[in-house]
């Protein structure tokens, strides 16, 4: 593996994503990205006894997809990267337990799907593992449970609140060819510009992504241009807009080709505020629609930045304001066999 200029890795080996897995909940199902997931429950309980148990199904299930695509077992599988917003984890402990391959549980908050990523290419790229499989997952009633108040309270919303995905996404990494190739990565630093409102995400991780994305031009060289998407996390109808504000004021366009996860997994009359968020809005964006993009040759090189925000209910009861951090991977067509 070879650094580039200040937190961007560049990666020696060829390594592909050889198969994902995503499952979604039922208003995920009911988007405008349905066709490119791999399974969707019509329920939030996805027939289990409570929120916490259906997202261990939405990840479990996530990853029994991804292995059979890919024509693997999980004794095959070197190291299990994966992350949740639930608190220490438990989904992903819970999860690992069951299918027992060594692991390493992440939180980056909603950023892990690209830090779970970069981390296990690393890990390929180095020669500490052959196979890696990466994943993440989230559930609105468990996250705003744990995160607010129970979605039963019935309280009022606001407009820049985001909603969080309900689903699971998982990639499963090795040197065997195939149709997609994770190129390079980008580290992020937490950055904090005083946001204290939950309610209020994008704003606060706006930030934390512009200065990802802007080190990234910096330290590779590459122009926006040069990517046919660069591809946010969720920083939703009001993040959106101050990150391109942002990076304009650095002299830097991505007016032309900027998306955001959470304005493209749901329908515009959909009641989820100001767009998705939640560690799977960019994990099923990114495994389902992007990759089946690259597999398909409709786009050639997309650069995918995962935000986050670093928070917990107590810090921000104690009137703390919210750190953020984005990380960054590079996902490009290449031919090969397996998709």
């Amino acid at each position: 593996m070879g650094k580039i200029g200040k937190q961007t890795w560049r990666f020696e080996k060829p390594i592909y994503i050889n198969a994902t897995g995503t499952t979604v909940g039922p208003l995920e199902s009911q988007g405008p990205l349905k066709d490119s997931f791999d399974k969707w429950f019509d329920k939030l309980h996805c027939d289990e006894k409570n929120w916490e148990a259906a997202e261990r199904k939405l990840l479990q299930e996530a990853i029994t997809i991804c292995l059979n695509k890919g024509n693997q077992t999980t004794k095959n599988i070197d190291i299990f990267l994966a992350g949740d917003l639930l608190n220490q984890t438990v989904t992903s402990n819970f999860v690992a337990r069951e299918i027992q391959i060594p692991f390493l549980g992440l939180f980056g908050a909603c950023s892990t799907s690209m830090e779970s990523l970069a981390l296990g290419a690393q890990l390929i790229d180095s020669g500490y593992a052959q196979t890696a499989l990466c994943g993440v997952s989230s559930h609105n009633g468990a996250a705003e449970r744990q995160f607010r108040y129970p979605t039963e309270y019935g309280g009022p919303t606001v407009k820049t609140k985001t909603f969080t995905v309900t689903g699971a996404g998982v990639a499963l990494l090795s040197q065997k060819t195939s149709h997609v190739i994770v190129k390079e990565a980008i580290i992020g630093k937490v950055v904090d510009w005083g946001i204290g409102d939950p309610n209020n995400m994008g704003t606060a991780m706006a930030p934390a992504a512009a200065d990802t994305i802007y080190t990234f031009f910096q330290d590779t060289g590459y122009n926006p241009q040069d990517f046919d998407m660069i591809v946010t996390g969720d920083l939703s109808s009001v993040g959106s807009p101050i990150l391109k504000q942002l990076l304009s004021e650095k002299k830097l366009d991505i007016s032309k080709n900027h998306h955001d996860c959470g304005l493209m997994i749901y329908r515009p009359n959909q009641p989820v505020s100001a767009g998705g968020s939640g560690c799977a809005c960019s994990a099923v964006v990114t495994y389902g629609h992007l990759v089946k993009q690259l597999t398909k040759g409709t786009i050639k090189r997309v650069l995918v930045v995962a935000t986050g925000a670093l928070l917990n209910p107590t810090v921000i009861m104690q009137k703390e304001t919210i750190p953020c951090i984005a990380h960054g991977v590079v996902l490009e067509a290449a031919g090969g066999q397996n998709s």
